[in-house]
């Protein structure tokens, strides 16, 4: 399990979610050409992998994605260290926190 900042990085079994992400809209890449795993509202920093892979949305959850990696990656952000993620499949998922009356994905 991998963490940085609020993005919380989960390996998975390749059966358990490619399966389900094949029929789903891969994320495209931003303008650099990286899979961003959460972008800051406040600092318009960005949790991304600039490396080979597809990063999938889940359909069913806005917090939560799903990413393979054929030949593993750095994940990177401007204010935290760099993390090495080794090749597989991960499911991406944001901190959330609980507001009174509502709960909300944290905004970085």
């Amino acid at each position: 399990m991998y963490r940085q900042g609020d993005v919380l990085i989960v390996p998975v079994a390749e059966g358990a979610v490619s399966d389900a992400a094949a029929t789903w809209q891969p994320a495209r890449r931003d303008a650099r050409g990286r899979m961003v795993l959460a972008l800051g509202e406040v600092t318009g920093h960005a949790h991304a992998i600039a490396a080979p892979g597809t990063l999938f949305p889940d359909p069913h959850r806005s917090d939560s994605m799903v990413l393979h990696l054929p030949e593993g990656a750095r994940l990177v952000h401007e204010e935290h260290s760099a993390i090495t993620l080794p090749k597989g499949w991960y499911r991406v998922v944001r901190q959330r926190e609980y507001v009174p009356g509502s709960v909300r994905i944290v905004a970085d």
